[in-house]
Order: structure tokens, then sequence, then C-alpha cells
């Protein structure tokens, strides 16, 4: 993996997001759609896989890879994908999705449904690490896809997934353990854990939570070849993250610029008819 250019890739995609800006296209458009526990984004790429635009927005429509809030998520989808369509000026009229590993079929569905009702045929639904694994454009190791709500790892050996596994603890998890520490609520807690400023107040607070994911990791590779762990998720954005995980693990972490894109971007590489 060149970490380089895929760092340089994520960061054309967050300066569309951020400048509500898109690029010029040829041809029909890949879409991906993540319905993620704290976030939903919407990418689109043009068929060589370039950036052509995107848009995010926070939600809490989606909890542990089970659609909580069936009408808003329909209705975020909805939003989003008229915002891109009115800046592109097209039709967003296929997508693909995804979902954490071993996602059972019934919330497989529903997601699929949920972009379904916003009037975009899903044509492929992959799990959230293998996604990320197509952005980072590897063929071994394990991605772990750290979430709001799960952690999520997929280890691939000569460009085939091999093993998936999907445990309960993520940002969320984080979010409740700083809303007990400063005795505050959810909402506000999620608010100091996004603010980079108080990075090192709070990492100490958070970090046995970061510990347990480590450990979570460290167990579902047990007795597989794995030399590199690649990490993503917005929970994942802490700098000392990778430094826990290597203490509890052993194995050379490797996390890409704003890990939080990285499994929308690959969700619309797999939107191949």
């Amino acid at each position: 993996m060149n970490l380089r250019k895929v760092n340089e890739y994520i960061e054309s995609f967050n300066r569309l997001i951020e400048e509500k800006k898109f690029n010029k296209y040829e041809d029909e458009l890949k879409v991906g759609v993540d319905l993620g526990t704290a976030n939903i984004v919407i990418s689109v790429l043009d068929q060589e896989g370039n950036p052509v635009a995107g848009v995010s927005y926070p939600a809490s429509v989606v909890k542990d890879g089970l659609v909580v809030d069936y009408v808003g998520a329909v209705q975020i989808v909805r939003n989003l994908k008229k915002q891109v369509e009115n800046t592109l000026d097209t039709v967003l009229r296929y997508a693909a999705t995804a979902v954490p590993p071993g996602t059972e079929d019934g919330n497989v569905k529903a997601i699929a449904n949920v972009v379904e009702s916003a009037d975009m045929d899903v044509i492929k639904v992959i799990d959230e690490p293998t996604a990320a694994a197509s952005v980072l454009g590897i063929t071994d190791g394990a991605v772990v896809d750290v979430g709001g709500g799960t952690t999520g790892i997929s280890i691939l050996k000569n460009g085939e997934v091999i093993y998936t596994a999907d445990e309960p603890t993520g940002g969320t998890h984080m979010s409740l353990v700083l809303a007990g520490n400063y005795k505050t609520t959810f909402e506000e807690a999620e608010q100091i854990k996004k603010d980079s400023k108080r990075e090192r107040e709070i990492f100490p607070i958070v970090k046995p939570v970061v510990e347990k994911m480590a450990s979570i990791v460290k167990r579902h590779i047990n007795g597989y070849d794995v030399d590199k762990i690649y990490v993503v998720g917005g929970a994942c954005s802490f700098t000392e993250f990778e430094k826990v995980f290597y203490k509890e693990i052993g194995i050379e972490i490797i996390k890409p610029a704003r890990p939080l894109l990285v499994t929308p971007l690959g969700i619309a590489l797999n939107c191949i008819k």
C-alpha cells in the first residue's frame, strides 16, 4: 500500500465535502451510501474511482448495523441525495451500501431498504472492513473498522477475505465513558470526544475502551498469519490510537488520513453493476 497516495485520495474527497464542490465527470457515476452509527455519508465517484462529490451528516439512526429509526434514516438519505443531485445536476439511480461483518440477513435487508426508499437501486451490499480494503489497495493483512457501535475485522489473504468478525465496542462506548466521567449528557459527551483541542485531556479517559477494542482484534486474528493491521473509522481518529493497539497486539498498525471517510469511499468503489 502506498500510504501517501491513499491519503491524497482521501483528502481530495474530504475537500469536496468541506468546500461543497464537485469535480467534472463523464459516463455513469459510482455511488456509496454509508449508514454509520454516528454519520451518514454519500460518496460519488467516476468510473475510474476518482472523487466527484460527497456529503456527510451526523446521525444516530443506526446502531450496531441495526436501523433503529427507519423513517429518520430514509429522510436523511433522501435529503443528502437531493443535495448531491442539485450540485451535479443529475439523478443518482444506483448505489452500493455496507454493513458490519456478520450482520444478520434481516438487518442487511433493512439497510438496503433505507437506500432503496430514497429512490436508489442497491446493486451491492459489502461488509465495511472489506470496503475499506478497496481504498487501501491491500491484499493481505487485517482491516479493522472502528465504528460508532462496533469493531469490525476482516482478514485478507491473496486478495480474498478469509475471515470476518464484529463485536460491540466503538465510539458510542467512548462517549458513554466520557458522559459518566464529566457527569453530562451523551450528546454533550459526543461533542467533547470530537474536540481535537481536548484530546490530551480526554484520551486517557477513553483509553480503556481502545484497549478493549485492541483485545477484540487480538483474539480474532489469533491463529492467522497477519503482519499488518489497518485501522479505519471515526473512532480511531485519536493520535495515540495506534500506539495503544500496537502495545496490546504487537503488530504494525497503519492508519490512513481521515479514517472516517475510508469506508464510504470503499463502498462507492464497489458500486459495480
